[in-house]
């Protein structure tokens, strides 16, 4: 009989290993592996096989090499009496021959029953059979194969929804400009970080004709997998309803309306939206953004709101604006990311930061001004976790 104390170390050694193996196509048949060989001879279980669900059955997908039995079932049928239980309890240990898992166990020369585990991953399921041999101890066995089901399907979970977390960010990451556009007398420079793996803020870029093009950001309220499910939105409403010569008074009360309708009343975004022509004039609606800062020399123009938040009510209102893009100005729009980021200190970065160093640079190009204001916010937070997704769009009017 194990004593406690190496119970619980080698259980604890077995859940590790399930926490840290690759989850490729045999992680499971590992397990049962990893099993046998950490309890086989304490907890007296051997032979064991692994079935997976399909259609009405069970069927076999891993078994030992060489059992020591005459046959191994290949199906084990849903709606058998012994696939109930198991189904019902999680584990189970069929010391009644009358309901067995598989009755060729119970039929071995040596004394051994079956006991079973089911493994759940959304809506697929595996059930493990193993043989009890003489001198097993049921509340040994039932604890560890519990505590092992838990951890097994704990580690499926997680993957499972790591991986649609992941396909998530990739789709959303589609979604967002792959290279800012070359537009004649201006240089374009944008980036957006993630908090997390899917991100909450968003930009993007509009190509009317020579004489125009549009450009937008935006935040959605909080970060995370609901936030990026709203930015999709936006996005996408964005692009739906973006043209030359359309309203885009219009166009955003129209996608404030949708968004009303599609998310939780608790959900919101800000959205800066401008149309700049080539003569450097600047309509814009600003829908609650943090208003973005337009340079030249030492005077700073905020493009501030002149609306309120997308999503919240139902009607909003909101009212266009117009700005001049002086040559060798710099337009620099942000996210609360970038000001809000704190130091040691619990002292923001501050727009009144953002301001004076746009003015000390704004002699460089705007990939060069895009890299510093990250490089300079990232260090005044010491380097550690983006705490809020953080994004940037800078724009500059070349000279003649």
């Amino acid at each position: 009989m194990i004593t406690p104390k190496d119970f619980y170390r080698k259980l604890d050694n077995l859940i590790t290993k399930i926490g840290k193996e690759k989850t490729s196509q045999n992680f499971l048949s590992l397990i049962a592996v990893e099993l046998e060989k950490t309890f086989g001879e304490d907890l007296r279980i051997a032979n064991g096989r692994l079935y997976k669900e399909s259609g009405d059955d069970y069927v076999l997908v891993s078994a030992p090499s060489k059992p020591k039995h005459a046959r191994v079932i290949n199906k084990l049928p849903m709606q058998s009496e012994a696939v109930k239980q198991l189904l019902e309890n999680g584990s189970y240990i069929y010391d009644n021959p009358a309901v067995s898992i598989d009755p060729h166990i119970n039929m071995q020369d040596e004394y051994a029953i079956p006991a079973a585990m089911v493994i759940r991953r959304k809506d697929k399921r595996w059930i493990f059979i193993f043989e009890l041999k003489s001198g097993w101890v049921r509340e040994e066995v039932e604890f560890c194969l519990n505590a092992v089901r838990t951890a097994v399907n704990y580690r499926m979970f997680s993957d499972a929804v790591k991986n649609e977390y992941e396909q998530a960010a990739l789709i959303q990451r589609s979604l967002l400009p792959a290279n800012t556009p070359q537009i004649q007398g201006y240089q374009l420079a944008a980036r957006s970080k993630p908090a997390e793996l899917v991100v909450g803020d968003f930009y993007d870029f509009f190509e009317f004709d020579e004489e125009m093009f549009g450009v937008g950001i935006g935040d959605a309220s909080g970060h995370g997998l609901l936030a990026a499910m709203l930015v999709r939105d936006v996005v996408t409403g964005l692009r739906m309803g973006m043209e030359k010569d359309l309203k885009m008074v219009h166009t955003i009360k129209k996608l404030n309306r949708v968004l009303h309708r599609s998310t939780y009343s608790s959900r919101f975004a800000t959205l800066f939206y401008a149309e700049i022509e080539r003569n450097g004039n600047i309509i814009f609606v600003n829908a609650g953004h943090p208003g973005p800062l337009l340079v030249r020399g030492d005077h700073v123009q905020e493009l501030k709101a002149n609306g309120t938040i997308l999503g919240a009510l139902p009607d909003i209102a909101i009212q266009r604006s117009i700005a001049h893009f002086e040559r060798n100005s710099v337009l620099v729009m942000y996210s609360d990311g970038i000001f809000e980021r704190l130091n040691r200190e619990d002292e923001q970065f501050s727009i009144a930061r953002l301001k004076k160093l746009v003015i000390r640079n704004q002699q460089k190009n705007a990939q060069e001004i895009l890299d510093l204001i990250f490089n300079t916010v990232f260090q005044f937070g010491h380097g550690k976790k983006w705490d809020d997704d953080a994004t940037v769009v800078v724009i500059k009017r070349l000279g003649e």
